[in-house]
């Protein structure tokens, strides 16, 4: 059963050019899965990261694991308040935000039948909401940077819909073009920052736990594989990886644009 555990000291050490040196970065959701590769990948290249999550305890391992200057701060990115406190709290401590990842989400299996309206909100408070509220909450400090990235994580269910996705296809398409409306916004402001989307396929993270309930989950990642023209599903880095480059002044004039991280399945 292939599982990623959050990161590792080691992956600290793995030729880091300080890509993001001096740099104040928050990252959403990093408890587990992409979140906590994201940081650690964002911590090996010089940023300072305040890491963020609704799930303390485990949010508590994986910022040990990464090390410092790495901070955790519990976080639900549905409530206006909880973000301003976040908010607050990183400008008291650093006085600047450089970077912000909103990559907290959930994804859950339903088509247009079978949805509830309950689950149809939750699933749009979470992946979608909390990306507006964030932005908008964040955007004053971002400003002071003078060169700051927001890198919104949406999928590639944002981009090729799925018939028993409906409203994780429909809160991830619209951040697609929320994030295209903001990068708008900032250029027209000319206050320096710049927004993307990021468009990942299937990843090994603890969220195709939810795809496997009924099945083994190997049987899940073979099938989802099958269907990937790179004959396999994508691990934590290779999404870490895209934000970096995102997050980097080496994408100084990538501003509006969705980095599909799929190999190759929306080309197909």
């Amino acid at each position: 059963m292939l599982r990623f555990s959050g990161p590792s000291r080691a992956s600290k050490k793995e030729n880091p050019l300080d890509r993001v040196k001096n740099k104040v970065a928050l990252v959403t959701g990093a408890a587990q899965g992409l979140g906590a590769a994201i940081a650690a990948k964002l911590a090996a290249e010089g940023a300072t990261v305040i890491a963020t999550d609704i799930n303390t305890d485990t949010l508590k391992a994986t910022v040990a694991a990464i090390g410092e200057p790495t901070t955790g701060l519990g976080h639900d990115v549905t409530s206006d308040a909880d973000w301003q406190r976040v908010l607050d709290t990183i400008d008291a401590q650093h006085g600047r935000l450089d970077i912000l990842v909103n990559n907290a989400g959930i994804a859950v299996m339903g088509n247009i039948v079978d949805e509830t309206p309950e689950r149809w909100r939750q699933v749009h408070a979470i992946d979608l909401d909390s990306v507006f509220i964030g932005c908008r909450a964040a955007l004053p400090l971002l400003e002071q940077s003078g060169a700051a990235s927001i890198v919104n994580v949406s999928s590639i269910s944002g981009v090729v819909a799925g018939h028993n996705t409906a409203a994780y296809n429909s809160a991830k398409a619209a951040v697609t073009h929320l994030s295209k409306s903001i990068a708008l916004h900032c250029a027209r402001a000319a206050n320096g920052v710049r927004c993307n989307s990021i468009h990942p396929a299937f990843v090994d993270t603890p969220i195709l736990d939810s795809l496997a309930s009924s099945v083994p989950r190997d049987a899940v990642v073979d099938k989802l594989a099958r269907q990937i023209p790179l004959g396999r599903i994508g691990s934590p880095d290779d999404v870490a990886w895209a934000v970096l480059y995102l997050a980097s002044d080496e994408s100084a004039f990538v501003t509006g644009t969705e980095l599909r991280i799929d190999g190759g399945l929306s080309a197909s």
